[in-house]
């Protein structure tokens, strides 16, 4: 599985040769392992279709959820629960999307507390259009078919409920 013929050989696949050999099963090593490299691998391509919107594929997906909001709206807070990701991390992005002209920020009139994010017209405008792109790219899926995609989805998910589980 060399990404660019760097490599005559797949070094996952070596790797867990030598784990079998001086560890012990590598079943877990290789799956873990494998899914950090395929994550990494969709980041650079997602952010590679996005990059002439503007955006990355982090703030794609605030965009996104943004728009998919009932009001139009959504607190901060709701934002990284959905995104599963830290409220630093949703700070950051909505920081940037604001400088951007993207997105504004409001606070709650009724809880000074809480600060909405809702989308301009121009973050309606990028979303549109990085939609297209990342659809138009598969959203960077090579190498499976729908089914396999399905299978493969069923597979994560998996992995997923057991952190909420556990």
């Amino acid at each position: 599985m060399p990404t660019s013929g760097q490599l005559p050989f797949d070094p996952l696949e070596r790797a867990g040769e030598l784990w079998e050999k001086h560890v012990g099963d590598a079943t877990s090593m290789q799956l873990a392992t494998s899914i950090m490299r395929v994550q990494q691998i969709l980041s650079q391509r997602l952010d590679a279709a996005l990059k002439p919107h503007g955006i990355t594929f982090a703030r794609f997906e605030v965009l996104r959820l943004i728009s998919f909001s009932k009001e139009g709206r959504l607190s901060l807070s709701m934002i990284g629960e959905r995104l599963m990701v830290h409220p630093t991390s949703v700070t950051n992005a909505i920081d940037r999307l604001v400088g951007q002209g993207l997105v504004v920020r409001e606070t709650d009139p009724t809880d000074r507390r809480r600060t909405f994010a809702s989308l301009t017209s121009e973050g309606e405008r990028v979303l549109d259009a990085a939609t297209a792109a990342l659809m138009d790219a598969d959203f960077a899926i090579a190498g499976l078919d729908a089914e396999q995609q399905r299978d493969a989805y069923a597979l994560l998910k998996l992995l997923r409920r057991a952190d909420f589980e556990g």
